[in-house]
C-alpha cells in the first residue's frame, strides 16, 4: 500500500471546473521501496541489459533499429487512432503510393521526430527546448498541425471520451499559465543528481513519463510525445546503446490499466502502483525485443543459406541485406542499388521470388514491385 501523499491539487477555474496542478517530482514522501519492488526493479534492469547484449550480436544493428523505430511509430500512432500500418509506412518510404495519406504522414513524422531528437542529444540534453522541437516535427502537416506545433498550449485541454466537454472530463490538466513552470520543474528533476534506489534511472524515467502526461503541455500529440520522451531518456541515461525499447505495444495492450494507474498518481498519490506497472512493461517489452532480434538473426541466416545453396552470388546476398533496410523493391531499384544491369537484377529478383523470399504485389507486367514479406511479418502486430 502506498504512503499517504499529496501529488498536487485541483484548483477552481473561471469556467466553473477544477484543473489539476501537479506537485514537483520526486514524490514526497519518497517511493516506498519494498523488497518486492526492489526485485522488480532489478529484473527490469537485467532485462534492459540483456536486450543491449542481444542487439550487439546482430549482424546489422542499424538495420534492426531502422525497422524497430518504424514499428514503434506505427504502434504509438495507433494508440491515438491512426490506422496506418507498418506496410503502409515502408511502401511510402519506397515511393509506392499508399492509402490513408494523412495517417501515414503522422507515422512518418514520428520516425523523423525520434531520429532527429536522438541525434540532437549529442549537443542538447533532454529539456523543454528539445521536447518542443520534437513536438514541432511530430505535428508537422498533420491533422493536429493547426494546434501550434512546438508551442506550449495557450488554452485549457481536457481528457475524456470524444465529444465530451470539460464538464464530463475524466481529467483536466493544469491551466496554460502553469504549464511552463511545471515543465521546468520536470526538467530539473530529470537532471538532478542520482541518490538512492528511488532515483534509479528506470524509476526516474517512469516518473517523468507520468508527470509529462499529467502536465499535458501541448494542444495535441501529448501521448506520442510522452512515449518519445521515454526513448530519449533511455538513450540519454545510456541504458541502451541502440534505441530498441518502446512501451507503446504494452501500453496499448493494457490501455485501461495505463490510464487508471496514471490517474491514481493524481488522485491518491499512488506512484508505487504506477512504477510497478511501468517496470513490468519494461520487462515484457525487453523480452519481446530480444525475441524479435533472435528471430531476425535466424531468418537472415536461413535466407542466406538458401541463396548460397542455389549458387547465389555475393550480390544476391547484398540484395538480401538491402531488403532488411527497405523491404519493397523494383527491378530498377535493385539494378541501381547493386550497380548491375537490368537483366541481372531481374534474374536475382526472380530467384528470390522462386524461393518465396520476395513476393510481387502489383499483379502487373510492367513496373512490378516486390516485397520481403517475411520481414514485414516479423515486425507486424496484428
Amino acid at each position: 500500500m502506498s504512503p499517504s501523499r499529496v501529488t498536487g491539487d485541483y484548483r477552481p477555474q473561471p469556467g466553473g471546473y477544477r484543473a489539476f496542478h501537479p506537485a514537483p517530482l520526486p514524490p514526497d514522501p519518497p517511493l516506498a521501496l519494498t523488497a518486492a519492488r526492489v526485485r522488480l526493479l532489478s529484473e527490469a534492469d537485467r532485462a534492459v541489459a540483456g536486450l543491449d547484449s542481444v542487439t550487439d550480436l546482430l549482424p546489422d544493428p542499424d538495420g534492426f533499429v531502422y525497422s524497430y523505430v518504424r514499428r514503434e511509430a506505427v504502434l504509438s500512432s495507433r494508440i491515438e487512432g491512426t490506422q496506418s500500418s507498418l506496410d503502409d509506412l515502408v511502401r511510402r518510404e519506397a515511393g509506392i503510393e499508399a492509402g490513408r495519406g494523412s495517417d501515414v504522414n503522422e507515422v512518418s513524422n514520428y520516425v523523423s521526430a525520434l531520429n532527429e531528437a536522438l541525434a540532437a542529444l549529442a549537443e542538447v540534453p533532454v529539456s523543454v527546448r528539445l521536447i518542443r522541437a520534437m513536438h514541432r516535427r511530430l505535428m508537422q502537416d498533420t491533422r493536429g498541425g493547426q494546434r501550434e506545433p512546438g508551442e506550449l498550449r495557450r488554452h485549457q485541454v481536457h481528457i475524456g471520451a470524444e465529444g465530451t466537454g470539460v464538464g464530463g472530463a475524466v481529467f483536466i490538466p493544469p491551466p496554460p499559465d502553469a504549464v511552463l513552470d511545471a515543465l521546468a520543474a520536470l526538467e530539473s528533476y530529470i537532471h538532478a543528481e542520482d541518490g538512492d534506489v528511488a532515483d534509479a534511472p528506470l524509476i526516474r524515467i517512469g516518473l517523468a513519463h507520468a508527470q509529462f502526461e499529467t502536465i499535458h503541455p501541448f494542444g495535441d500529440g501529448n501521448g506520442r510525445c510522452g512515449r518519445l520522451l521515454i526513448s530519449l531518456l533511455l538513450a540519454e541515461k545510456r541504458l541502451l546503446r541502440q534505441p530498441v525499447l518502446y512501451l507503446s505495444l504494452y501500453f496499448s495492450r493494457h490501455r485501461q490499466d495505463y490510464y487508471d494507474h496514471l490517474q491514481a498518481t493524481r488522485d491518491r498519490g499512488d506512484w508505487e502502483g504506477w512504477i510497478d506497472f511501468f517496470l513490468r512493461g519494461v520487462i515484457e517489452t525487453a523480452a519481446d525485443a530480444r525475441d524479435r532480434a533472435r528471430r531476425i538473426v535466424r531468418m537472415r541466416e536461413d535466407h542466406r543459406d538458401l541463396i548460397v545453396s542455389r549458387g547465389g552470388a555475393a550480390k544476391a546476398l547484398r540484395l538480401l541485406d538491402h531488403l532488411f533496410r527497405q523491404p519493397y523493391v523494383s527491378i530498377n531499384t535493385v539494378a541501381e542499388r547493386l550497380e548491375v544491369s537490368f537483366p541481372t537484377a531481374s534474374r536475382m529478383v526472380e530467384n528470390l521470388e522462386q524461393d518465396m523470399i520476395l513476393r510481387e504485389v502489383t499483379g502487373q507486367q510492367r513496373g512490378r514491385i516486390y516485397v520481403y514479406q517475411p520481414y514485414i511479418d516479423l515486425f507486424s502486430d496484428r
